[in-house]
């Protein structure tokens, strides 16, 4: 039996061992997904505590309930580590790292590379590499196909490599990581086979492409319509707010339409992982090949001057009350990136927050989800939630609505404040009664 059809016949039976690399918001439940399909699995990660917490049936994303975390350790069939000489044991290595954007918005693939030579130094015969992380095209089979085989191995014979992108939501009750379609792209029929059997074996439908570029330029191409649609929206509430008209009525006038539209919503500006950098990955690569693309580019230049829109729209707020920024009390409402989850990779909130303190304001933040600020790839506000209760809002000359938590839907907590710029839409629906503070659309 040769190493493809060995190994396909561990996946049908179960015994193949899957390792997962990076247990986030991406890995951890990929890795739970493999130990819930029956699969023995090796979750494997460069922080101590993750592993720690995780054998204490402890969950550090709050989407991932601690009782889904205990369960799956119990039954003994899913460990996490730092050791990575155990990638030996692997059947299947999943590679779920992050892949942030350098100073100039270029790809940083630091993280891919420095996983690949973990990997590449244990890699043995019959084993299959997949990556998950979001990149531009190409990266699969020139990032992880070379180091391979320098050790002597061949691709789609000794070995297998696929790409298949993640398509987390966090916090999306209806969206999951067994139920989503899977995109998978395999460098050659081999690979193709066995990747398609092994994520075949745990999610409820793979959708197989020919290659692995077709599969990373799907992915690109899923968050660059977003950012594109949310630019969008955020440029169609610049011109209307001069014109003063309500973009969030116009936007549910608009998605009466049967056919032809889809509402995207406009925003304090882009959060996730996932959209604010992605689309850079193919402007850096279609440079590569002597094209520019503008339209992505503009997208993002509008998407990525959101926070300073909103920050403009509060000192001119506080102003129309007789205040100036400098020296004002501001409260942003919200620092994870979208609501009821506890996500603050790339949230605007941040830079909210910096622009506020460099205009001369005192500014705080809100967030039931994030007690405690925790420092970003370029931001490290060192804050501390206060109270989510009307007593702390009242104490801030204008709160500014970043995260459309469901906590922040109370009427009450509004009853003694002044002046409120709402980035969301989220005071709208509520009940203020007479008196209520002055709402202004940001």
């Amino acid at each position: 039996m040769d190493q493809k059809d060995s190994l396909l016949d561990r996946i049908t039976n179960r015994t193949a061992r899957v390792g997962v690399i990076g247990l986030g918001y991406v890995g951890l439940p990929l890795a739970l997904l493999f130990e819930e399909a029956g699969f023995p699995v090796i979750g494997f990660d460069v922080d101590p505590a993750k592993a720690e917490a995780l054998h204490r049936g402890e969950s550090y994303i709050r989407h991932i309930g601690a009782e889904k975390v205990s369960q799956a350790f119990a039954r003994g069939r899913i460990v996490a580590t730092t050791d990575f000489d155990r990638l030996g044991e692997c059947d299947a290595v999943v590679i779920c790292v992050p892949t942030p954007l350098g100073r100039h918005r270029e790809p940083d693939l630091s993280f891919i590379r420095s996983t690949v030579a973990e990997m590449a130094q244990r890699l043995r015969a019959g084993q299959l590499v997949v990556l998950e992380s979001t990149t531009y095209p190409g990266t699969t089979r020139e990032e992880l196909v070379p180091p391979f085989e320098a050790r002597g191995l061949e691709c789609g014979t000794d070995f297998f490599v696929a790409f298949s992108p993640e398509r987390e939501d966090p916090g999306n009750p209806r969206f999951h990581t067994q139920n989503i379609p899977k995109v998978v792209g395999g460098i050659d029929p081999a690979s193709q086979e066995v990747a398609t059997a092994l994520y075949g074996a745990a999610v409820a439908e793979v959708v197989a492409v020919s290659s692995p570029e077709v599969a990373e330029a799907a992915k690109l191409f899923e968050n660059i319509f977003r950012a594109v649609n949310i630019a969008l929206a955020n440029e169609m509430k610049m011109v209307l707010d001069r014109m003063g008209v309500n973009v969030w009525e116009v936007i549910e006038a608009a998605r009466t339409k049967p056919f032809g539209f889809m509402p995207f919503y406009p925003g304090p500006g882009l959060g996730g992982h996932c959209i604010p950098l992605d689309p850079f990955y193919l402007t850096w690569k279609a440079a590569e090949y002597g094209t520019w693309a503008r339209f992505i580019e503009l997208a993002g230049d509008i998407n990525t001057s959101m926070p300073a829109y909103v920050v403009d729209r509060t000192a001119k707020a506080l102003n129309r009350h007789g205040k100036s920024l400098k020296g004002s009390r501001v409260l942003v409402l919200g620092l994870s990136y979208k609501a009821n989850i506890d996500d603050d990779r790339e949230s605007p909130s941040f830079e909210i927050i910096e622009k506020l303190r460099e205009g001369g304001a005192t500014a705080a933040y809100c967030d039931p989800y994030i007690p405690v600020s925790r420092p970003g790839r370029e931001h490290d506000i060192g804050l501390a939630s206060v109270a989510c209760s009307g007593e702390e809002f009242a104490r801030h000359d204008v709160l500014v609505v970043a995260t459309a938590h469901d906590d922040f839907r109370v009427p009450s907590l509004y009853r003694d404040v002044r002046l409120v710029v709402d980035t969301r839409n989220l005071m709208a629906p509520l009940d203020l009664g007479p008196g209520g503070p002055e709402i202004v659309q940001a």
